[in-house]
């Protein structure tokens, strides 16, 4: 049967009015979101807070339009990884998760995330819950005692059989698994495989992308689902199984319930779980779908509670060479992007440049081009040139319009109330990267009614001035709408806009969009503006991120890891890589580079330059004369200031770092198979 629930929830109150009429005065609708608890294995780099600031945005956009929002984050904390961990460390468990917990927590500050609950899974309110949970499972049947022998993946806390390891190894991440034979406690899963298989076809939107529902079913629903085991006894770090503790509550049970414990779900005060749940969308990394659509649901429909809305699911960030890892030196880190460009260039960055629900790529062009084409160029330049012409054609007062609308205001006005309404319908399907693509399209488009109204033309004749007048309060208003419409994203930059045109944060609320009437008469702007935005150096700043991503630490261990987790390729995209033969014939420091040289390649059919950052292990003069193996077609690039056109390969272990070489008789230009 098709499960039927109203699109929000509206809570009623009772409410006493004059003669004895009782009326039903609604209140605030309700949206609960959350991101994933995340796992305290390190340092969060720009994929974790990727996650965070999307359901930040998307937080924001609903206060906005009036929502009573509960927004979510936490850390799972639980399990054998962790307990290794600390013990590597020298540190009790709970210790050891309080210290990253409290490290994730300065990381969400620092990105302004406006989150209302951080939930740690070894708190008290969680733990107790989780108990009372799996005692409902074991009264209903829906657990039962076994012993599980199989294979098992240590960081990805991982059950797998035999049939789905991928040579051996972890499926998901790649790494060896060992033999396990053990007690256990399992979850009859088979049991709701029908309806959960009939819930998706009924609520088709329950998981986005639509691919994720698709690869749920075909991979895992249809082929037939396994008991998943729910309890371990070869750790004692978690929560214990109620009257049998030798065995500890598994990873899943304890750790997706928190969506619900944190609302305080079978406690003495569940106010809150009456009031937010059913959640209104799980935000969640393409790599965890499965949990979230297949065990999380499940479980909600043993304890017969409504499922939650929607669960989306978006793709990872990728580095030009792949997944980022600090073996390759591609790791990037929220703090380093922040405290060098700014919050609000970081948090623009990461929603428009990548398509939420796909894969995308960070590249330190792209992050450079995108602060200054969109945000200094375009926002910033329409800022600037807006108060300084109020400023020098009214005395720095909004002026009041008087004169009849010309062809190019209403062009401009009903360019902005499509915006909004596209906007609006973008944000409700989580589209931020078109939500933002769409507000830049009326910013252009302001810019544009600069050019087509003229006003230093206008200024020149008295007659023109109500027509000056209208368009310098167009250009106002048109600021106050954007101000209003990027609060989601950027949370620094709105503020700095509206001190700019003297207004106050009333005139950035959500029902004063669509019009161009709101300001009042005499609103002075500031007699200087400020970029908001600077332009950044291209060259120096591409070179500085570089730099940084090249500089993340690594441990051995984390270097065994990511060594035994190296992305399989088909020999298809082996052979788009175009490897030639070149001798260096020049070779030279670049100036305040000490990475770098610039090398001179005799590659056969012509003549190329290549950076290369290796002045560390080389020395110019030992590279005259040397053959080297060239990446031949890979797209040239300016690493400060000098133009690079390919990239010659190197071997490194260690710290040390030696050159791809071949033997002498290979004619330069020969093709390397």
């Amino acid at each position: 049967m098709k499960q039927i629930r109203p699109l929000d929830r509206i809570e009623y109150k009772v409410d006493f009015r004059i003669g004895g009429i009782f009326t039903l005065k609604d209140q605030q609708k309700t949206f609960y979101l959350t991101t994933p608890i995340y796992y305290p294995s390190g340092k969060f780099h720009i994929g974790t807070a990727y996650t965070t600031v999307a359901s930040d945005a998307m937080a924001r956009y609903k206060r906005l339009r009036g929502y009573d929002v509960r927004f979510l984050t936490g850390m799972d904390e639980h399990g054998q990884k962790i307990q290794e961990k600390a013990q590597e460390a020298g540190m009790e468990p709970q210790a050891y998760v309080n210290e990253i917990a409290e490290a994730a927590k300065k990381v969400w500050a620092l990105m302004d995330i406006s989150y209302d609950d951080f939930i740690q899974t070894t708190e008290e309110r969680h733990t107790k819950t989780v108990e009372k949970i799996f005692q409902r499972f074991l009264d209903n049947g829906d657990i039962y005692k076994g012993e599980y022998e199989g294979s098992y993946c240590t960081p990805c806390e991982s059950f797998f059989t035999e049939s789905q390891l991928v040579d051996g190894n972890c499926p998901d991440c790649g790494r060896p698994v060992h033999k396990v034979k053990e007690e256990s406690y399992f979850f009859n899963m088979k049991k709701y495989a029908d309806r959960l298989l009939a819930y998706y076809e009924d609520n088709l939107e329950f998981i986005e992308p639509e691919s994720r529902k698709n690869e749920m079913i075909n991979n895992f629903i249809k082929p037939g689902l396994e008991d998943l085991s729910v309890s371990r006894t070869s750790f004692d770090w978690g929560i214990r199984v109620p009257g049998d503790p030798k065995h500890v509550i598994y990873v899943w049970v304890d750790a997706l319930t928190n969506y619900i414990t944190s609302l305080g779900y079978l406690s003495e005060d569940d106010s809150l779980f009456k009031k937010y749940w059913p959640a209104d969308v799980h935000v969640v990394g393409k790599d965890i779908v499965r949990f979230h659509t297949i065990y999380w649901p499940i479980f909600l429909m043993a304890l017969d509670l409504p499922l939650p809305k929607k669960v989306f699911a978006h793709g990872f960030i990728m580095m030009k060479d792949g997944k980022m890892s600090k073996s390759k030196g591609n790791v990037v880190y929220p703090e380093m992007l922040v405290e060098r460009y700014g919050l609000d260039a970081t948090r623009y960055f990461l929603l428009r440049e990548l398509p939420f629900g796909q894969d995308g790529v960070f590249s330190p062009e792209s992050f450079v081009e995108r602060t200054n084409f969109d945000l200094a160029n375009d926002l910033g330049n329409l800022l600037n040139r807006s108060v300084s012409m109020i400023n020098k054609y009214f005395n720095g007062k909004v002026p009041t319009t008087q004169s009849e609308p010309t062809e190019f205001d209403a062009a401009l006005q009903q360019f902005a109330k499509e915006t909004i309404e596209k906007y609006e319908a973008s944000m409700e399907k989580m589209q931020f990267s078109v939500v933002l693509s769409e507000l830049w399209a009326f910013i252009s488009r302001t810019n544009k009614y600069i050019d087509e109204t003229q006003p230093w033309v206008l200024a020149k004749d008295e007659a023109l001035r109500g027509q000056l007048a209208a368009v310098m309060t167009n250009l106002a208003e048109s600021l106050r709408q954007i101000a209003t419409l990027i609060q989601p994203f950027m949370t620094n930059s709105p503020k700095e806009m509206i001190n700019q045109l003297g207004l106050t944060e009333e005139h950035l609320e959500w029902d004063k969009l669509g019009n161009f009437h709101v300001i009042e008469e005499g609103i002075e702007v500031i007699q200087t503006g400020v970029p908001i935005f600077p332009r950044l150096d291209v060259d120096v700043e591409v070179a500085y991120i570089r730099d940084q991503m090249r500089g993340s630490v690594q441990t051995p261990q984390e270097e065994a890891e990511e060594e035994v987790q190296s992305e399989e390729i088909s020999i298809d995209d082996f052979f788009k890589v175009d490897l030639r033969v070149a001798t260096v014939i020049e070779c030279e420091q670049i100036p305040k580079a000490d990475k770098l040289l610039k090398l001179q390649l005799d590659m056969g059919y012509e003549k190329r330059q290549v950076v290369s950052g290796i002045a560390k292990h080389y020395k110019p003069e030992e590279l005259i004369g040397k053959k080297v193996i060239v990446v031949a077609n890979l797209k040239p690039v300016k690493l400060r200031g000098e133009l690079s056109q390919g990239m010659i390969l190197a071997g490194e272990k260690d710290g040390y770092l030696t050159l791809a070489t071949v033997d002498e008789k290979l004619e330069n230009g020969a093709q390397v198979k």
